[in-house]
C-alpha cells in the first residue's frame, strides 16, 4: 500500500468522531382556555383613580384577560353617547374566549348637577342599566352589575351615604333582570364607617391637607376637599407628582384604596358568580 494512502488512513483514524446530533424534541402545544373580564364604568373604576387597575393587576389569574374600559366623568348615559359602550361591545364579541364577563358600575355621575351626564333616578338610570345588561347578553357576555363605590364624606359624625338611592336602583335592576350583583356600595360603606373619617382619608388618591386631616381626626367631620393647602408629598417620587396634580377628594382612590376595594370586588364577584372562582386569585 502506498505510503500516502497509509498516511490518510492514519489521519482519519486519529480524527475525533463528531457526536451524533441529538434528536430535536418537539412538544405539542395545548390550546389555551382563556377567559376575559371587561370593566365598564366611571373614574371610581378607571385606571389611576379607581379600583379597576388593582383588580386587573392583582386579583385575576394569569389565564384571564382583564380589560379596564372605565372612563372618568362618565354616567350611564354619556358612556354610551360617546361611543365607549360600542368599544366594550366589540371586545365582548371577540372569539376564542371560554367566557367573557362585563362588570358595569355607574351612579356617581348620574346624580343631579352634572350637565350632559345626569340621568333621572326613577326612569333613565335603571333603563340604561337594563339596556346594558340586555346588549351584553346579546353579545355573548355575562353581565355583572356593580353598585357605586361609596364616597368618604362625613357629616355630623356619620358617613354621608348620598349614593344609596342609586345603589338601590342597581340592586332593583339586578333582581328584575336576573343579573349577578356585586354590592360594592354596601361593602365599601361598611368598611369606611368602621374606619372612621381619619383612616378613611388614607384611601384617597392624594393626601388631605393638614386642616382636613385634623378635622377628621378630632371632630370626625369632613371639611370641603379644597380646604387648606395640599399636604407635602414624599416618596414614589412625590406620589408621581401627586397623580399629575389632582387635588384631594372624598371619591377617588389611591393605591391603598384601590387594592382594598379591588379585593372587595373580587370577593363579591365570586359570591355572585361561583363559576368565576377559577378566575380570581385567593
Amino acid at each position: 500500500m502506498p505510503a500516502s494512502v497509509i498516511a490518510l488512513l492514519a489521519a482519519a483514524a486519529a480524527a475525533p468522531v463528531a457526536p451524533a446530533a441529538e434528536a430535536v424534541r418537539t412538544e405539542v402545544a395545548q390550546p389555551i382556555t382563556a377567559t376575559k373580564i371587561i370593566l365598564v364604568g366611571d373614574s371610581t373604576t378607571a385606571v389611576g383613580s379607581g379600583w379597576g387597575s388593582a383588580f386587573c393587576a392583582e386579583r385575576v389569574t394569569h389565564g384571564t384577560a382583564c380589560l379596564n374600559l372605565a372612563r372618568g366623568g362618565r354616567s350611564s348615559s354619556s358612556y354610551r353617547a360617546e361611543g365607549s359602550w360600542d368599544l366594550a361591545l366589540g371586545e365582548m364579541k371577540v372569539k376564542g374566549y371560554r367566557a367573557t364577563y362585563v362588570l358595569i358600575q355607574f351612579g356617581h355621575n348620574d346624580q343631579p348637577g352634572k350637565p350632559g351626564r345626569s340621568t333621572d333616578l326613577a326612569t333613565q338610570f335603571p333603563a340604561n342599566l337594563a339596556r346594558y345588561v340586555a346588549e351584553a347578553r346579546a353579545a355573548g357576555a355575562v353581565p355583572v352589575l356593580v353598585t357605586p363605590l361609596t364616597r368618604r364624606m362625613w357629616k355630623e359624625g356619620r358617613l354621608d351615604r348620598d349614593l344609596d338611592p342609586w345603589a338601590e336602583a342597581v340592586r332593583r335592576v339586578a333582581r328584575e333582570t336576573g343579573t349577578p350583583l356585586v354590592d360594592l356600595n354596601a361593602r365599601s360603606a361598611a368598611i369606611v364607617e368602621a374606619m372612621g373619617p381619619s383612616v378613611g382619608n388614607l384611601l384617597a388618591e392624594v393626601p388631605p391637607s393638614a386642616e382636613i386631616a385634623a378635622a377628621a381626626a378630632i371632630d370626625r367631620q369632613s371639611l370641603p376637599s379644597s380646604t387648606g393647602f395640599p399636604a407635602p408629598l414624599s416618596g414614589q417620587p412625590a406620589l408621581r407628582v401627586a397623580h399629575m396634580n389632582r387635588p384631594f377628594d372624598y371619591t377617588h382612590l389611591g393605591e391603598r384604596g384601590a387594592v382594598l376595594f379591588a379585593t372587595v370586588v373580587a370577593d363579591e364577584l365570586v359570591r355572585a358568580v361561583p363559576e368565576a372562582r377559577r378566575l380570581i386569585l385567593p
